[in-house]
């Protein structure tokens, strides 16, 4: 098996796990096989002393599949 590892970054107002979810929602749309996800960074947007909005860096891996054309 191979497989390839790649970065997503999700953004949400309602909280981490939301932005996670949003990320690799958006990503299934067109990545085929995902096999897991590491967060690689966590950040917070502020306004006036507020989280106004969570962003996630994420490490997403799949696995490339092998299909013969012809």
């Amino acid at each position: 098996m191979v497989e390839k590892t790649i970065q997503l970054t999700g953004t949400s107002p309602n909280g981490v796990q939301e932005a996670i979810e949003l990320a690799i929602a958006r990503a299934g749309v067109t990545v085929r096989g995902m096999r897991r996800a590491r967060v690689r960074e966590l950040r917070m947007e502020l306004a006036e002393n507020n989280i106004t909005h969570w962003v996630v860096d994420l490490d997403v891996t799949f696995e490339i599949r092998e299909e013969l054309h012809g």
